[in-house]
């Protein structure tokens, strides 16, 4: 069974703030929603993009596309678990920030509205992974685009920015014209069915490219981000989080029921989760435990294996 007290002890010990004030606003405490966008407005940078190690792995103090990942990831947060009335002062807080960051994002778009992975200044950091500080900044990204564009949609906070419409149409004719699975490997097919599960209620055409995706995970139900050798392994739950949207009856439901028994499981004695990848620095990998514990108590409550107050 698992044990909130003992995890809200772990993140006291073991986590940023943020993290800490990410667990108060799931379990609904006064106040978490103000701190959570205060606390989340200390990475912003004056462009109105993120950076200062937002995504733990890119150390950079300038703003990165990854940052934008991470921002708009605790901006759906606050519109799944923020309460309309109370948090009405908060929520227009995040809304402002929601589109500052999309204003940011038109500012160092490519062509289309598509984003690279990572921007000119990732390698200069240390601490940075390799994955960010190699990346071409003149490539567009479907990766990362879409893994953006699902957050934006699913907040509500920026839904009808001029760059967020434009980068969807991008993305959605890159996944239209791939006959199989998008090029980029695992990450890129989870974050272009999570696009196209936030996009498919709406958009008919978006519904069609689920379905024509998500035949293409595996009967276990998880990706493997460097092929099947790789360690690191998108489990079901992280490529379906939420049992309330359309992907979810396309995902094999023993593969899902069997994560979710897994996931209970795997909160450690000092009462945190982990992950299975290598951390780029002393701080990441004291970033990450934090994250990945409310990763794990989120999808637990979302799917109902987790009773909260």
């Amino acid at each position: 069974m698992t044990d909130i007290a003992a995890a809200d002890s772990f993140l006291a010990t073991h986590a940023r703030v943020l993290e800490r004030h990410r667990l108060a606003l799931l379990l609904g405490r006064p106040g978490a929603a103000a701190a959570v966008v205060a606390s989340v407005g200390a990475y912003r940078n004056a462009d109105g993009g993120f950076g200062w190690g937002l995504e733990p792995d890119l150390r950079a103090a300038g703003s990165q596309p990854a940052g934008a990942y991470s921002a708009f990831e605790l901006f759906a947060e606050l519109a799944e678990h923020a309460d309309p009335a109370a948090d009405a002062e908060a929520l227009a807080a995040a809304r402002a920030l929601a589109t500052g960051l999309a204003d940011w994002a038109d500012t160092v778009a490519l062509d289309g509205g598509a984003l690279p992975f990572s921007l000119a200044g990732a390698a200069d950091a240390p601490g940075t992974a390799p994955w960010w500080a190699g990346a071409d900044p003149a490539e567009p990204s479907l990766h990362i685009t879409a893994g953006i564009l699902r957050l934006a949609h699913l907040s509500g906070l920026a839904g009808d920015h001029p760059w967020v419409e434009a980068a969807t149409v991008w993305t959605l004719e890159q996944v239209a014209a791939s006959d199989g699975p998008p090029p980029g490997g695992g990450y890129t097919l989870a974050f272009v069915l999570g696009l196209l599960d936030a996009l498919a209620p709406e958009r008919p055409a978006a519904q069609a490219e689920l379905e024509r995706m998500a035949a293409l995970v595996p009967a276990d139900g998880a990706l493997r981000p460097g092929g099947e050798d790789d360690d690191e392994r998108l489990r079901p739950l992280r490529v379906s989080p939420s049992p309330r949207r359309p992907l979810r009856a396309l995902m094999p439901a023993e593969a899902i029921a069997a994560d979710l028994a897994a996931l209970a499981q795997e909160q450690r004695e000092d009462g945190g989760w982990t992950v299975d990848f290598p951390s780029s620095s002393p701080a990441a990998a004291v970033e990450w435990r934090g994250i990945a514990t409310i990763e794990a108590l989120t999808l637990l409550r979302d799917n109902g294996a987790l009773a909260t107050p």
